[in-house]
């Protein structure tokens, strides 16, 4: 096993992300269609947040209760993205290692990273990614 590799040997680079001022019908609508877990919110380049799909499903009914769509609306259009996404996260560098990453997802209650250099979202490692990673291993 490599000890050393950096994380950006593993994290996604394809990044779908929501802009700061979107609605949380939008966020909703870019998880949902694209079938992923974590969105990074941006502003430019810069990250301000990031939303999960356990976020999201959090707030709405509709998947609970057969009709119930129109509660899903109405708690929508109450709250806006900022209110709702987790902010000041956690970031690492696309030269953290994929132990030291590992480490953090194992002692803290984060199963995503955004990776950031410069100031600038280079990219996104979630824990599948290192799961995977060591399953190459062996």
């Amino acid at each position: 096993m490599r000890k050393k590799e950096p994380v950006s040997h593993i994290m996604s680079t394809h990044l779908h992300t929501a802009k700061e001022n979107d609605t949380l019908f939008e966020a909703a609508a870019i998880i949902r269609k694209f079938k992923i877990r974590h969105l990074p919110v941006v502003k430019g380049k810069e990250i301000k947040g990031i939303i999960s799909s356990s976020d999201i499903n959090r707030l709405t009914f509709g998947r609970l209760f057969e009709g119930e769509d129109d509660a899903d609306e109405a708690v929508f259009e109450m709250l806006s993205l900022e209110q709702v996404m987790t902010k000041n996260i956690r970031t690492v560098t696309s030269e953290t290692t994929i132990k030291d990453v590992a480490e953090i997802f194992a002692k803290e209650d984060f199963h995503s990273l955004p990776v950031v250099d410069g100031g600038v979202l280079k990219g996104i490692v979630t824990t599948t990614d290192v799961i995977r990673y060591m399953l190459e291993q062996y």
